[in-house]
């Protein structure tokens, strides 16, 4: 895993997990997914631990319990597994097609491209680029090889419509020829 720099994570066993309530874990863990997830609060890069406290009127430390507890990870792998799952959608759905990979990581709340594609190829061991051509919907192109297809078609529609004026023009100097060859002929019987 060298790519983007990546470390494996290590595992702490912080001594003031144990020491929160199970009420206060199931209370707090609702909050964090009614704030973080269906708020959809992940997708601001501002968006902290420390904010997400402040909001739910707890410290850090609890917040950290919580998601370590129930989410089996830290608040920072929480936020990027969302941004990720929705970055996977944008990549592969016709509707943000036009969107560029930058787009893509501000849009789900990365705050540059490069935490975007070492998070993204963190969890699915390639990056976004690399998924979007491999489950991209056959119909849902690059513009630019849409436009190239236009162009063709319109090329090879021009050629034929050039190529069909000009066997009309034949055909009308052949009639015209054999008008005046008749014509010829009909002068030198007389």
């Amino acid at each position: 895993m060298a790519k983007y720099n990546i470390t494996e994570k290590k595992e702490k066993d912080a001594s003031y997990r144990s020491l929160v309530r199970v009420e206060m874990v199931d209370q707090l863990y609702e909050k964090i997914i009614q704030k973080l997830i269906v708020e959809k609060k992940y997708r601001d890069p501002e968006y902290s631990a420390k904010k997400l406290a402040d909001d739910l009127g707890t410290n850090t430390r609890y917040i950290s319990a919580v998601i370590s507890l129930r989410f089996s990870q830290n608040y920072s792998c929480l936020v990027n597994e969302y941004r990720i799952k929705d970055a996977m959608y944008m990549l592969i759905n016709k509707q943000f097609a036009d969107m560029n990979m930058e787009e893509v990581s501000e849009a789900v709340g990365f705050a540059n491209r490069q935490s975007f594609y070492a998070a993204f190829f963190r969890l699915h061991g390639c990056s976004p680029r690399q998924y979007k051509l491999t489950h991209q919907i056959p119909d849902v192109r690059d513009k630019e090889e849409k436009e190239k297809e236009k162009a063709l078609k319109e090329k090879e529609k021009a050629k034929k419509a050039k190529e069909k004026a000009k066997a009309k023009a034949k055909e009308k100097a052949k009639k015209e020829k054999e008008k005046a060859k008749a014509k010829a002929i009909k002068k030198s019987s007389k």
